[in-house]
């Protein structure tokens, strides 16, 4: 990596600048400075506004030059005229900046100059800088939060290792508080907006050799350097899983997309071919990439396809063995060997084809069973389904079925459908640490990640 473009201290700042602090909770700064301080983020807090020489306990300053110290991250929170008025004093001591404001290239022409001249501020400066219009970096490892939105609004996902990478900052909100709602986690989430500086590639770089992050989700609007694209992500995808959700595919959302951002979106074939290129997973809606992010803070890709279904409900059985064939996942018959096995263990009840269905008469040690007594080399992961309305299946089946995961090495996505009942009982399994999946689609679009392993 070139040291002189790392962007390494955006994820692990010693020292945050306010610019456009206020005491006003009606005001995006306020919450920002709250976001930090709820974060217990370590470093030192600056808040700079020439309005007051005091904030929420912390000394303010009239202009970023007063601050003696290095500021790591100066955050923008002004408008974009001031933006511009602040660069063009001395702002030295400035390593890197996050532009939440909006105002500039997704305005139009007179925006698209303001951009213009901000970019070449920043690099007269030597400042690497993400935004402008963005939300700028949610981190779970420096515990750094620069999200204008209160947490009532958008819950805060708990640390876990998926990284989200996204042009949009609406994306990025909503992706973290159904993850987040869903008991799943992030290391690192990074909106980027414009994309004046800090792009995709420069954060694909840094989280190739970042160890918080397992897996990268991407949602791309639209790439400017394509054969930079190409090389970092090719070298990213050695080390870890690369999702992708590409939107402004077709006419409409590609306007909607140079409104929003600012950006051209390109023709999707280039796209498509260049996440065949570089070993990329794609996925074909938010939904996707979101059990993708689930699915991949757990288990890594399988090099087969070959699912295993266990379930208490024959019906659901049926209806994710089609799901799995209709997604390119193979159902394959069991063995006469692991049949013989999985009828010595499980009641009569129980029909022991793939699907195995346990049925309503389904006690905790069944669900067990039915995982130990299927060889492994039958099957390259499991998609276990509860129906919680056996009167003799609890919750502490979560944890039996952890301890087998555990030691299996295999993958085992759980599935548990159903309304408030359901999900207080299934709660057990994120507990235990293990993805949950509440429809049948979802738990197969989740297995269908983990099989697109590229040959």
């Amino acid at each position: 990596m070139n040291t002189e473009k790392s962007i390494d201290f955006f994820f692990n700042p010693e020292s945050i600048a306010l610019i456009g602090a206020s005491p006003n909770p009606e005001k995006l700064s306020h919450t920002i400075l709250e976001s930090l301080r709820k974060m217990n983020f370590k470093g030192k807090i600056y808040p700079v506004n020439p309005g007051y020489r005091e904030i929420e306990g912390l000394k303010c300053y009239s202009s970023p030059g007063e601050i003696e110290d290095r500021i790591d991250i100066a955050i923008f929170a002004v408008p974009a005229k001031a933006v511009l008025e602040i660069l063009k004093t001395p702002v030295e001591n400035i390593k890197g900046a996050i532009i939440v404001s909006s105002g500039f290239r997704e305005m139009g022409p007179c925006g698209k100059k303001m951009e213009d001249e901000l970019r070449a501020l920043l690099k007269e400066k030597g400042i690497r800088a993400m935004g402008p219009n963005c939300l700028g970096i949610y981190d779970t490892i420096s515990n750094v939060d620069t999200f204008f939105i209160e947490r009532e609004k958008i819950e805060r996902p708990v640390k876990d290792g998926i990284s989200v990478l996204t042009q949009s900052g609406s994306f990025a909100a909503m992706i973290m508080d159904e993850l987040a709602n869903e008991g799943a986690g992030v290391a690192r989430v990074v909106s980027y907006g414009n994309k004046v500086d800090v792009d995709e590639s420069d954060c694909l770089e840094f989280l190739t050799q970042d160890e918080a992050t397992k897996a990268i989700a991407l949602y791309i609007e639209s790439v400017e350097n394509g054969r930079r694209f190409l090389e970092v992500a090719s070298s990213c995808v050695k080390k870890k899983p690369v999702v992708a959700l590409k939107v402004g595919k077709r006419e409409p959302g590609a306007r909607a997309a140079s409104s929003h951002t600012g950006a051209i979106s390109g023709m999707y074939e280039a796209y498509e071919a260049a996440f065949r290129k570089t070993g990329i997973i794609e996925v074909a809606s938010y939904e996707e990439l979101k059990d993708a992010c689930k699915v991949l803070n757990r288990y890594s890709p399988v090099e087969g396809k070959r699912v295993l279904i266990i379930t208490d409900g024959g019906g659901i059985g049926i209806y994710i063995a089609d799901s799995c064939e209709e997604s390119g996942l193979k159902v394959p018959e069991l063995s006469e060997v692991a049949v013989r096995k999985l009828k010595e263990k499980l009641p009569a009840f129980a029909s022991v084809r793939n699907p195995i269905d346990l049925t309503g008469s389904v006690r905790d040690e069944h669900y067990v069973a039915a995982l130990q007594e299927t060889p492994a080399e039958e099957y390259d992961l499991a998609l276990v389904s509860l129906l919680w309305g056996p009167p003799l299946l609890t919750e502490g089946v979560a944890e039996k079925i952890r301890n087998f995961a555990d030691s299996c090495r295999k993958p085992i996505l759980i599935s548990s459908p159903g309304g408030k009942f359901s999900r207080e009982l299934a709660s057990a399994f994120t507990k235990a640490g293990m993805p949950v999946f509440f429809t049948p689609e979802s738990a197969v679009r989740a297995a269908t990640v983990l099989c697109c392993r590229k040959k």
